[in-house]
């Protein structure tokens, strides 16, 4: 299946920078998360686009076997070092190599803008057993952080049309769909701690950041210097959101 130029490229390149850079998830909304969709000993859950396995070591924490879903070379690399554990396969959402109903849960942390449309929701419902559940996570930044604000700054100028997670397009699928039905939403406050050079690799982690040429990603480094100032460690606030639906 077709996978964005964005994401691809980017994220192929970014890899180490994503798994250096990128932010976890605070465990009060993985635990909400994980009682709800009765993730846990004996269940078997997909992590879709699961990247590094940022949100995939905290599934296999919990007991549950993993099959983290990650298209991208680069990342599986990356993933497969950094929890190994999981069981880490190449393919898409679009096409979850399972059996019809073998799945307890399926998630996406930080990935389903990616691929958010009714063909993976058919694939999703196919994949799950009935009455099986669907968790989607988001870290968005807080803007009234000063420095997150400059980050957004910098990364604003370079998105062009990009998918993101930050306009909501991404329930567009979800308001429209028959197949699964909303079942929770809670936001949680997280805090990412970094030093100077975690906050450049926050920055050139994302997608069409990392896509950026040698000259273009020097830059961008020396705009996320100007925003760190004189301090050498920071404490990122972000806003974690989690949505919760069931198999119809």
């Amino acid at each position: 299946m077709s996978i964005h130029e964005a994401a691809l490229e980017g994220f192929g390149r970014g890899a180490s920078a994503y798994e250096r850079g990128r932010p976890s998830y605070p465990q009060p909304a993985v635990d909400w998360m994980l009682e709800r969709l009765s993730i846990g000993p004996g269940r078997v859950v997909a992590d879709l686009g699961a990247g590094t396995g940022k949100f995939t070591r905290l599934l296999v924490a919990s007991g549950a076997r993993v099959l983290a879903v990650e298209p991208v070379a680069g990342m599986r690399a990356e993933l497969r070092r950094a929890v190994p554990a999981a069981e880490v396969v190449d393919a898409t959402a679009q096409a979850i190599p399972v059996q019809d109903g073998e799945l307890d849960a399926v998630t996406a942390a930080q990935a389903f803008h990616w691929f958010a449309s009714e063909r993976v929701l058919v694939e999703i419902h196919r994949a799950l057993r009935p009455d099986g559940g669907l968790g989607v996570i988001f870290n968005r930044r807080d803007l009234a952080d000063p420095v997150q604000a400059g980050l957004d700054r910098i990364i604003a100028h370079h998105r062009g049309a990009v998918p993101t997670h930050e306009n909501d397009r991404w329930m567009d699928a979800m308001d429209q769909t028959i197949l699964f039905t909303p079942i929770g939403t809670r936001q949680f406050t997280y805090e990412q701690a970094l030093d100077r050079a975690g906050l450049v690799d926050r920055v050139l982690s994302i997608s069409f950041m990392a896509t950026l040429d040698g000259s273009q990603r020097q830059a961008v480094a020396a705009e996320v210097e100007v925003v760190a100032g004189a301090e050498a460690h920071f404490r990122l606030r972000y806003r974690t959101e989690v949505y919760l639906f069931r198999r119809a």
